[in-house]
């Protein structure tokens, strides 16, 4: 084996503190603070698109070409190790997994060499020549090496192909061929021992087992764009690789999922909703100051062929930051993904799909590369602050910054919700409330009502002939002998006429229960493919109700067995059906601009508000405040009812109407848009009501206040057009802290869980297909599972704690157009396209 000379030099380079223009809009951090250039070296040959690599402790990158390059962070004095034994230029290095002993492996045209960090220092002050180990020679252009988490075995990706080498024996364990194009990047499985996964400038990705030298999975072409990076997050299961296009691409390594895809997200586009949000919170008072000249640009269009490449993904852990100084990211959601870009560095959050900070190097101007063209990265578990190497896309500089995460993420986070919002009545109503108005005028008119309801009794108690005594007819008089004995001991089965049944059994909700996916009974709710618009359990669990394109409103037993009590008067489709708390009464809505209040024991109409009152249809319409107010939406604006329904009946004038409602407020969205959905909680007392707006925001009212309280700006890429709370069911008991949680989805955009606390973006699921047809949502009675609707004629399952779906719920036949759950029992019913009604049960 060729000797390798190993020079230890006191290099002198550039120390260089940061000391950035006022970029940010600090919350209480200080902007000092968020990245410091602490050094700066100049290489005769450039290192772009060279590997570099970053330890806890360590940093290495080439030097002049062929010398390997390790800098020491956590020594004063400055000094770096180089070492000197490629006579081709270094492509890639990486560091071992393992602390003691330290690995560090090099690559070149010519040889792929191990080195002991810790032998190498200690041969160096001997006054000796230390040796590497030569693991192969004149393997081919290396673009990337990576050492098993055991620091056993390098991947070594030569060309197309990659090579598993024993660190030991130097022997090559295994030869993976298969890719078409140069491998750009590899990893080793961290759950499984012997797998592997690569992805490569064929635009794909394939997963290896290197023990059998066999491939398990390709995966089609993912982009236009080459795959540069990879990540595999050990805690959510999930493969993470960007491309040259600025794409992220999300899959799911969990077995069963079949390396399914979880998300596509566009970096670009997702920054600049980072920065528009921020600026219509008022964090930033303008969108186009100088402080952000990056997103202002591609705002403008100037930068429209701008694209993000992406160098590389590491992780970054976002636990330090402080609550109390921007109430921001929940405990859930710290575990994020650091993406280095040649423009900046983004600290994106796989959890909601989101970028929680940018840092673009061209706005700090006393950073000297602005334009890199290599980046490594890595997280430092002592003070949580990261160590990024770059290395410039032009020249030969290369540079050392340590990134402060928390800094940066307090520094460009919105401000706290000062409001304090929450979804349960937290004060008692205002005098000057809407709400406070509405329950004034029903105890007042409650005297009144009273005084004429007795005056009507007092007018039927007259007698109906002139005579005190008349002869009687026999009925009141006992029998003279026994015709029959009635059977006291019958158990009634609840089977009556009534629509209410007050005699059934109320057991709790099992919290612990299993994801109702059994397949159960199935109905078709109406002939000739009728489209089901909407269905909504009663508080109870005991009916379940629908509303079809065919003007009807269907009301099933729980089991969906019997005939359906039929509601008919409506002139289009009914898009909105509502029970009240009480479950008397039963609301619904159609395009014909009419909202109805029926008897649900006697299926008939008890209030008619008509087309006069309302110029465009009904999106959303619902009882609120335990049954005391109607909410609805029409137009650009949300209108709060208060309603009385007369439940005397009189045979002579029953044609008159003498259920009545009455305005008691109005309120519209900021920027006068269209309402496409509300959504408030009616079984306890809530101030809160929630809309969405045609221009793609989420507007939080506080009717205690009577006005706006907050909005989130761009709440999805389309329109919302549903909005899903957390309400619980009255068989079950959540923290109270839940029910502040709320899904809304939109069309090709999946679901998003929001909490209304910080007004963030807490989760997104976008594992089911939903493109062009407006899909339901639901959340269960305990609140640990969402379930969606969706076009490939399957309903969806997640859980509260991941973003990949955990069932996937067959047997339809059509797309999938709402789901609703039982409140008294674990039990899903999912309704179609083509006019059924699945009922699922927990196994």
């Amino acid at each position: 084996m060729t000797p390798i000379v190993i020079l230890y030099v006191l290099f002198v380079f550039r120390l260089k503190m940061e000391n950035p223009q006022d970029i940010f809009s600090s919350n209480g951090g200080c902007v000092r603070d968020i990245v410091i250039e602490k050094y700066l070296v100049e290489s005769k040959e450039s290192a772009s698109h060279v590997q570099l690599a970053c330890s806890m402790q360590h940093c290495a990158f080439p030097l002049d070409g062929n010398e390997l390059c390790i800098w020491n962070t956590e020594d004063p004095s400055h000094q770096l190790l180089i070492l000197r034994g490629h006579h081709q230029p270094i492509t890639a290095m990486a560091f071992g997994n393992k602390v003691n002993p330290l690995l560090i492996c090099s690559a070149s045209l010519d040889y792929v060499i191990m080195w002991n960090l810790d032998e190498c220092r200690k041969k160096v002050l001997q006054g000796l020549v230390p040796r590497g180990t030569v693991m192969g020679s004149l393997l081919g252009k290396v673009l990337c090496l990576q050492l098993s988490p055991d620091d056993q075995v390098v991947a070594v990706c030569a060309g197309n192909k990659i090579l598993t080498l024993d660190i030991e024996t130097q022997a090559v364990l295994a030869k993976l061929q298969g890719h078409l194009g140069p491998v750009t990047a590899v990893e080793f499985c961290p759950w499984q021992a012997g797998i592997i996964i690569s992805v490569s400038e064929d635009r794909g990705f394939k997963v290896w087992d290197h023990c059998t030298g066999s491939l398990i999975y390709s995966s089609s072409v993912l982009s236009a764009y080459p795959l540069l990076s990879l990540f595999i997050d050990a805690g959510s299961r999930q493969l993470v690789t960007g491309c040259a296009d600025g794409q992220l691409w999300i899959f799911s390594l969990m077995d069963g999922h079949h390396y399914r895809r979880v998300a596509r997200v566009d970096l670009r586009k997702k920054t600049e909703t980072f920065f528009t949000r921020r600026v219509k919170s008022g964090l930033y008072s303008q969108p186009e100051e100088s402080w952000l000249p990056s997103t202002s640009a591609l705002g403008k269009g100037e930068q429209v062929g701008v694209t993000f490449p992406i160098l590389r993904l590491a992780p970054c852990d976002l636990s330090r930051v402080p609550h109390s100084a921007c109430g921001c990211l929940s405990s859930e959601n710290t575990q994020c993904l650091w993406i280095g870009s040649s423009v900046g560095l983004f600290v994106f959050n796989p959890a909601n799909l989101e970028v929680e900070a940018a840092l673009y190097y061209k706005d700090f101007h006393s950073l000297s590369i602005p334009l890199a063209g290599s980046c490594a990265l890595r997280s430092r578990f002592a003070d949580g602050k990261a160590l990024c190497l770059l290395a410039s896309l032009f020249g030969g500089k290369i540079a050392a910054l340590e990134v402060d995460p928390a800094a940066l993420v307090v520094a460009q986070q919105c401000p706290r919700v000062e409001q304090g919002l929450s979804v349960p009545a937290s004060s008692c109503v205002l005098p000057t409330s809407p709400l406070y108005l509405g329950i004034a005028k029903e105890k007042s008119t409650k005297a009144a009502s009273e005084q004429q309801r007795a005056k009507r009794n007092i007018m039927k108690d007259q007698f109906l002939v002139f005579h005190s005594k008349i002869k009687s007819s026999g009925y009141a008089s006992a029998p003279h002998l026994t015709m029959f004995s009635p059977k006291t001991n019958i158990k009634s089965e609840g089977k009556g006429p009534s629509r209410h049944r007050s005699s059934c059994t109320w057991e709790a909700y099992a919290v612990d229960c299993t994801v109702p996916a059994k397949p159960g009974p199935r109905v078709t709710a109406a002939p000739a493919r009728t489209r089901v618009c909407c269905i909504q359990y009663s508080g109870d669990g005991q009916w379940l109700a629908c509303g079809l394109a065919n003007r009807l409103c269907l009301v099933f037993d729980a089991s969906l067995t019997g005939t359906p009590a039929v509601f008919s008067g409506h002139d289009g489709a009914v898009n909105t059906v509502c029970w009240s708390h009480d479950q008397r009464w039963l609301l619904s809505t159609a395009q014909d601009r009419t909202l109805r209040v029926w008897s649900a024991r006697r299926t008939e109409l008890a209030l008619l508000l008509g087309k006069d009152m309302f110029s465009k249809p009904i999106q959303s319409a619902q009882f609120y405040y335990i049954d005391a107010f109607i909410l609805l939406s029409s137009g650009p604006e949300f209108q709060l009812l208060k309603y009385h329904i007369d439940t005397c009946k009189d045979e002579i004038k029953r044609y008159k109407q003498r259920s009545k409602s009455k305005l008691v407020c109005r309120l519209s969205l900021t920027d006068a848009g269209d309402v496409t959905c509300l959504s408030a909680v009616n079984d306890f007392y809530s101030h809160i009501v929630l809309t969405a707006g045609r221009n793609r925001t989420v507007e939080v009212f506080d009717l205690n206040a009577g006005c706006s309280a907050a909005v989130i700006a761009e709440a999805h890429s389309r329109p919302v057009h549903q909005i899903c709370q957390n309400k619980g069911s009255s068989f079950t008991t959540q923290q109270p802290q839940a029910y502040n949680l709320f899904l809304t989805t939109a069309i090709g955009d999946g679901m998003r869980l929001w909490d209304l606390r910080t007004l963030r973006c807490e989760r997104h699921f976008e594992g089911h297909p939903n493109r062009s047809y407006p899909c339901g949502i639901a959340f269960s009675p305990c609140g640990r599972f969402v379930a969606c609707g969706a076009e490939d004629r399957h309903a969806y399952m997640y859980e509260m704690g991941s973003s990949m779906f955990s069932h996937r719920l067959a047997g339809h036949t059509d797309i999938v157009t709402a789901v609703a759950f039982n409140p008294s029992a674990p039990q899903l019913t999912t309704a179609t396209l083509d006019g059924k009604l699945q009922l699922f049960l927990a196994e």
